[in-house]
């Protein structure tokens, strides 16, 4: 191997195992990480050059990769493993796995990428995969399953699915048909409940009326089907609501899988606004009862988290986006969170935290006049602590 290659790879080498700390400012809530836990230079450089110099004697990129977010997570054997979306010059995306034996640095790609099962002839485009590891024994990755919208003459018109693969080791992965859903004419941003209801699997869906906008879907779903194998959900219930002049008036989704806590389940999900600069994309949390995961039992004011700083630039700007957390088994929480469609990062909590968060934090009333007495009465009793 060349000098040139092989400063290539000493500088992929430094990369993975780059220390990575928590930023110095937190908010009581969570901390994020310093530097991202992937990016496109996360990517080794057997995926992206051709090593050979005879066929590649200028060293060019041949397969290049422009981003690498929004990922699954999971934790098995001890070891902690991203399933990212990654997507290549060309635009098309696919789901490659990172290992590591730390859950916020040190992620490395497994020689090769996840190739699905090819049963979706008409797709062309997969991404954003949740991982649920289901009281059946089986880890299960719902993710979005992307085809052109042969209706219209429209090159960007797409139609999305909910696609369904299962593993018992992110190694080999059985496709099975994508959900369907008898009210919703599409489906994005889905996940399987971890446990059975009522013998049945449940999945948090988003109705959407078309690719970009929701239209008449209201909310998070929430919907029961007796056969994994053939996924059909008659009725989506309503669970989180979009709601006008919030943090979801435009588009809301779950994202990871919930968590489990003695007063309920734990959903981190994601909230769209739109603004004059674009759709703003931020993370929110919201708690549902622990017999029934279709009820809303806690809905804190406002965002959990938003992007700041430079992850707030990027392919999409303004956004940040989860589709993984991990539960640990010491309390912590690990929260992976893409910013701007381009890198995925950590931020880190615990399960005490995210409880007094989720079930303290004052709900939203909704009007400014409200909104400004509620903040009144802590200011009051703030005032009153500090003997004024």
């Amino acid at each position: 191997m060349n000098k040139k290659y092989q400063k290539m790879f000493e500088d992929y080498e430094a990369l993975i195992v780059k220390p990575n700390k928590p930023a110095e400012k937190g908010n009581g809530i969570f901390d994020r990480y310093e530097n991202p836990v992937l990016t496109r230079h996360h990517a080794p450089p057997f995926w992206k050059y051709d090593l050979n110099e005879k066929t590649n004697p200028f060293m060019m990129e041949r397969l290049g990769i422009n981003a690498v977010f929004n990922s699954g997570a999971i934790k098995l054997n001890g070891k902690y493993y991203l399933v990212a979306r990654v997507e290549g010059n060309d635009r098309k995306s696919f789901f490659a796995v990172a290992e590591s034996d730390s859950p916020t640095r040190g992620f490395r790609f497994k020689d090769y990428p996840v190739l699905l099962p090819d049963t979706e002839l008409e797709e062309t485009n997969v991404y954003d995969m949740r991982l649920t590891e289901h009281e059946d024994g089986y880890i299960y990755g719902v993710f979005c399953s992307e085809s052109k919208d042969t209706s219209t003459a429209d090159l960007s018109a797409a139609v999305a699915a909910a696609g369904i693969v299962r593993t018992k080791d992110l190694e080999t992965w059985e496709r099975l048909p994508n959900l369907h859903t008898l009210r919703s004419p599409q489906q994005r941003n889905v996940v399987l409940h971890p446990e059975f209801i009522d013998g049945k699997y449940a999945f948090y869906t988003r109705p959407m009326d078309d690719f970009i906008e929701t239209g008449s879907g209201g909310g998070i779903g929430f919907g029961l089907c007796d056969d994994i194998t053939n996924p059909v959900l008659d009725e989506e219930i309503i669970t989180s609501h979009r709601l006008y002049h919030t943090i979801t008036e435009s588009k809301n989704g779950a994202g990871a899988a919930p968590i489990k806590t003695d007063r309920g389940w734990i959903h981190i999900a994601h909230g769209v606004r739109n603004t004059a600069a674009g759709l703003r994309y931020v993370l929110y949390v919201f708690a549902t009862d622990l017999d029934d995961p279709a009820k809303v039992i806690a809905e804190p004011s406002g965002y959990f988290l938003a992007p700041i700083g430079s992850e707030r630039v990027g392919d999409v700007s303004n956004v940040v986006f989860s589709n993984g957390a991990i539960a640990d088994d010491d309390g912590k929480v690990y929260i992976y969170y893409a910013s701007s469609d381009t890198r995925l990062h950590v931020a880190v909590t615990d399960l005490d935290r995210l409880v007094d968060y989720t079930f303290n934090t004052p709900q939203d009333p909704l009007r400014s006049v409200d909104c400004v007495k509620q903040r009144a009465e802590l200011i009051k009793k703030n005032l009153e602590i500090m003997g004024r």
